[in-house]
């Protein structure tokens, strides 16, 4: 077990891969790149998520209207 794994025993597999990974120096603009590139990773995958439970429930624009008036 490496000095990551008994640091952060409370993370799982991912989280400590992703500390290993990254654990050197790295300027502002590099943390912020990878910042932005999970964002939009999981932005994404949010719109498509919630596209598809519109669909599943056939949520229309007036569903939308009927909320706004509330």
């Amino acid at each position: 077990m490496n000095t990551v794994d008994k640091k952060f025993g409370g993370l799982n597999e991912v989280q400590l891969s992703l500390l290993r990974m990254f654990s050197r120096e790295m300027s502002n603009e590099e943390s912020l790149e990878i910042r932005d590139l999970l964002t939009k990773h999981y932005s994404q995958k949010l719109k498509a998520e919630v596209d598809q439970v519109v669909s599943d429930k056939k949520i229309s624009e007036g569903n939308y209207d009927l909320l706004r008036e509330k």
